[in-house]
């Protein structure tokens, strides 16, 4: 994989913050990505292995599982070079001296990944410019 580059197209964009600001400048935007699903990702790892698509489907789904599990109970996750799962939620402020109603007052619990910056940075990747398409019209 080290040897494919990033499609990028240049679009321009006025600031409006900055030393730069109210001026038009160019950016890069990434382009041309696709989307791999679970079952060909699968297969991708399944080949590199003595495992099936199917066993390989089964540990990811599986791991995802117990590690959900292991956070809903309190605890952190290490998920490799992933990074970390831990569990969060957001809590109302309630005055000092009324009593606080776990029930009432902390809502949307949430899994959240820390992500590993080793493997979440690209370092290794090379960058290609690509003429900008024209959009499909949605119909």
């Amino acid at each position: 994989m080290a040897g494919k580059s990033l499609s990028y197209i240049l679009v321009e964009r006025k600031l409006n913050v900055g030393p730069k600001g109210k001026q038009i400048m160019q950016i890069a935007q990434p382009t041309n990505r696709r989307r791999v699903d679970f079952e060909n990702f699968c297969a991708q790892v399944a080949r590199a292995t003595t495992f099936t698509r199917q066993e390989v489907a089964a540990v990811l789904s599986y791991s995802t599982e117990i590690a959900r599990e292991i956070v809903a109970s309190g605890d952190i996750v290490e998920f490799g070079d992933l990074g970390t799962l831990k569990p969060s939620f957001k809590s109302k402020a309630v005055p000092k001296g009324e009593k606080f109603k776990p029930n009432v007052h902390i809502e949307k619990a949430v899994v959240k990944l820390s992500p590993s910056a080793k493997y979440f940075t690209l370092n290794d990747v090379s960058y290609e410019q690509v003429s900008k398409s024209e959009k499909k019209s949605k119909l």
